[in-house]
Order: C-alpha cells, then sequence, then structure tokens
C-alpha cells in the first residue's frame, strides 16, 4: 500500500520578503552581478512589487497594468520605463569601475 502525502503550502514570492528600501536595493544589485538582462528585468518587476505597483504607476506616471506586463517574464521594456521604475522606487542609476 502506498502513502499518498499532500502538503498545503503558499506559494513563494520574493517580493513578500523585500520589506525595506536596503532589502529592494541589495536584491537589484544581486541582479545586476547576474550580467543577464532579462534576469535583471524579471528581479526588477519583483522589487517594484514590493514597493507597490500601484505606487510605482503613480510615481511614474505609467499605468499600473502597462508595468505589470513590461516587467513581465521575458518582456524587453524600454530603458525609459526601467529608469522611470528605478527612480520611483527611490533608486539611481550609476556606473561604476
Amino acid at each position: 500500500m502506498t502513502t499518498i502525502i499532500k502538503y498545503n503550502s503558499a506559494p513563494y514570492d520574493t517580493a513578500d520578503y523585500l520589506q525595506t528600501a536596503e532589502q529592494v536595493k541589495s536584491y537589484l544589485e544581486a541582479a545586476l552581478e547576474e550580467n543577464d538582462p532579462e534576469f535583471f528585468i524579471q528581479a526588477l518587476g519583483i522589487a517594484a512589487r514590493s514597493v507597490g505597483m500601484a505606487q510605482i504607476a503613480k510615481n511614474t506616471g505609467l499605468g499600473r497594468e502597462s508595468l505589470y506586463k513590461a516587467l513581465g517574464n521575458g518582456k524587453q521594456p524600454r530603458f525609459t520605463t526601467v529608469y522611470k521604475v528605478i527612480n520611483a522606487m527611490g533608486l539611481r542609476m550609476q556606473l561604476a569601475t
């Protein structure tokens, strides 16, 4: 006789664990270190959800639904969208050597 064990678990969402501005910043810095644009866009979408997509939409002047689409898996948003989202989270882009 085979015993089947069922587990009830909630879906894991990284956005639930990014609770401070410093955590969001560190998360995005780590994503940049992967040197993979698609991975970074996915991470940016997660970070934006952690802050609140409605707030990001308000701060950027972009539609909330448009942001969800632009920052979804496999998407390639415009640089201006990425730039606006980063600024809306209170972060700044800079280059370093």
